[in-house]
């Protein structure tokens, strides 16, 4: 019998201008992201830890990838919401939704990126 796991593995957040996306999210989560090609999409991998939890993803640039408030939400984890928050906005994103309480859940946020998606942050803290 196969080890239970998560069942996302991966995410692709849309973007119009990939290096505007890719200079936005590593200032506002403090991470180096790697430059791929695949066909005639241009991406911007966030790290992956092969035996961490949790998923990995992508910014994509590319026919058929547009950037929207509307659809799938992705929650990106951090440390520090407020913080977090606060570095969005320095790079011109917005806050849609300030730090909520979830109780033991903890606590998320929403935000709007350089590209005009919706994507959140969530923390325990």
């Amino acid at each position: 019998m196969a080890a239970p796991q998560n069942p996302v593995g991966w995410f692709e957040i849309p973007a119009r201008d990939l290096a505007r996306a890719k200079a936005f999210y590593e200032h506002v989560l403090g991470l180096e992201l790697a430059l791929n090609e695949l066909g005639p999409l241009k991406m911007a991998w966030f790290p992956m830890h092969r035996d961490a939890p949790g998923a990995t993803g992508t910014l994509v640039q590319g026919a058929g990838f547009e950037p929207s408030h509307a659809g799938t939400l992705v929650y990106l984890q951090v440390a520090d919401i407020e913080a977090t928050l606060q570095r969005v906005q320095l790079k011109g994103g917005k806050t849609l939704q300030p730090k909520t309480n979830l109780g033991q859940y903890g606590f998320i946020a929403h935000f709007e990126d350089s590209e005009g998606n919706r994507v959140a942050l969530h923390a325990m803290t």
